[in-house]
């Protein structure tokens, strides 16, 4: 079956607004200091600068669309893992960032809603986990764990910002991130489980 022409129509626009989100990544990765407007962008992508406008909207909406992209690629890499493991969750997160500094530093430096990035991916990702975790009868059966998940998220949106400020190192982030985490399953913690769950932040060093 042939794609109609409103079909196509959208598969042009979806790879052109790829292309400029891709031409924008790179002219992040040229220098830390690069400028970013859409004449610049356009160029790099080789489309006309009200096509930037068009399909991804003005600066702020650039880094929105930049920290969506981020959220594709972190359910990419999750799904493939297959697991509902917090920890997995908040590692993976971690990581991803931390494998495109250049580019994830400045979308959440210059993206004035920055402190909603982790609300899509890793906060649906937390919330599922936890409350898999609370059906196996980790965490007590009274606890909200969409709260739970909330403030584990929060927590890591701190962290991120450190990072970001260049205030902590990736090891740092990393041990913070999961720091939070396992002080919220510590504190959830069923009975039976309760010193298992206790174990990490007993082992843990400084974070």
């Amino acid at each position: 079956m042939q794609p109609t022409e409103g079909g196509l129509r959208e598969q042009h626009k979806a790879r052109r607004r790829t292309r400029i989100l891709e031409a924008t990544r790179e002219l992040l990765r040229d220098g830390p200091d690069s400028v970013i407007n859409a004449e610049r962008i356009a160029e790099r992508a080789e489309v006309a600068p009200a096509t930037v406008y068009n399909l991804i909207g003005p600066r702020d909406k650039i880094w929105e669309a930049l920290a969506a992209g981020f959220m594709d690629e972190l359910e990419r890499r999750l799904a493939l893992l297959g697991a509902d493991d917090p920890r997995e969750v908040v590692r993976s997160t971690v990581r991803l960032f931390v494998s495109d500094p250049v580019v994830s530093r400045r979308m959440v430096r210059e993206w004035e809603d920055s402190g909603l990035v982790l609300d899509r991916g890793p906060l649906t990702r937390l919330r599922r986990a936890m409350a898999a975790a609370q059906a196996r009868g980790l965490l007590r059966a009274d606890l909200d764990t969409d709260a739970l998940a909330a403030a584990v998220a929060t927590s890591c949106v701190g962290a991120l910002h450190q990072w970001v400020a260049a205030l902590i190192d990736d090891d740092r982030f990393l041990a913070r991130a999961l720091f939070a985490l396992d002080v919220a399953l510590a504190a959830a913690a069923a009975d039976p489980y309760r010193d298992q769950l206790l174990a990490p932040l007993r082992t843990r060093g400084a974070v």
